[in-house]
């Protein structure tokens, strides 16, 4: 299964491997490309966010030997000034991965509480001026709302200073983007399930971009591996007695020299494997 299928290039590496796949995207725009790229011979398609219960029926009833991750948003979201996902100037604060649905980018910048914003900046982009940049989003919101990129560009050139660049730019925006689309909630919830739904044997690869993604990927398959999740200091295991599996990487993967002179958008990547029991 690849659950992020966006263009279609780990569908189509899969399918001409000789694999039947599942491909799974919250983005009719990136499927209808996909479609068109890979075709619907051995591939069934699936319109829907990969941790909603729509797709983990699907993938229960699939019972796939491997499934694949690729978090983050696809080049084609970046590169499409209409979709909000990039801080050049006079672009729309929209970011929804699924067009149209629930809330935009600037729907949270214009109603969220300065202590919800301050949090999201904190957690997510790991900004120690967080909450200095919530309070620079609520007094310039009381003058107008936030429409395009450069209202928030302008927001965190305030809070943090002119030397502020495009590095804090991208990586407020990429907090503001998985608050919109809740990111880390699909994933931890759909991380479990696709360990479940796996044949006996099988693998699930998870690429990530963010670091706090990666960290609960790593969590989660390091929890897995372990024999006992007991408290330490219990006298008597009362856990599952078992590890569900293997960790098949140690340490996260990331990408050499070659990948990243040809894919640049590749440097924060962080590839995580993990094996189920065959006895799981």
């Amino acid at each position: 299964m690849d659950a992020t299928a966006g263009g279609g290039g780990h569908t189509a590496i899969l399918k001409d491997a000789g694999a039947r796949v599942l491909a799974i995207d919250r983005d009719p725009e990136a499927l209808t490309v996909a479609q068109a790229r890979v075709g619907k011979d051995a591939v069934e398609w699936l319109a829907s966010p990969f941790g909603a219960p729509a797709a983990l029926d699907a993938v229960r009833a699939f019972r796939p030997d491997r499934i694949l991750l690729d978090l983050g948003v696809s080049s084609h979201q970046i590169d499409a000034e209409s979709r909000g996902f990039t801080f050049r100037p006079g672009a729309a604060l929209d970011m929804r991965m699924t067009p149209g649905t629930g809330v935009s980018a600037a729907d949270i910048l214009n109603t969220w509480g300065e202590e919800r914003l301050g949090e999201a900046f904190k957690e997510d982009a790991d900004e120690p001026r967080a909450r200095q940049l919530a309070r620079s989003i609520v007094r310039r919101r009381a003058r107008g709302p936030f429409l395009t990129s450069d209202d928030f560009v302008n927001a965190i050139r305030e809070a943090l200073g002119a030397r502020s660049g495009p590095g804090d730019f991208a990586r407020l925006f990429q907090a503001l983007r998985m608050a919109v689309n809740g990111e880390k909630d699909q994933l931890t919830r759909a991380l479990p399930a696709f360990r479940d739904a796996l044949v006996p044997g099988g693998r699930l690869g998870v690429i990530a971009y963010h670091s706090g993604e990666d960290r609960i990927v790593k969590h989660a398959f390091r929890e897995w591996a372990r024999e006992c999740i007991c408290p330490p200091g219990q006298p008597i295991c009362t856990c599952r007695g078992h590890a569900l599996g293997t960790l098949r990487t140690r340490k996260a993967v990331s990408p050499g020299p070659a990948e990243l002179a040809a894919n640049p958008r590749s440097r924060s990547a962080h590839f995580r494997d993990f094996e189920v029991s065959v006895g799981t």
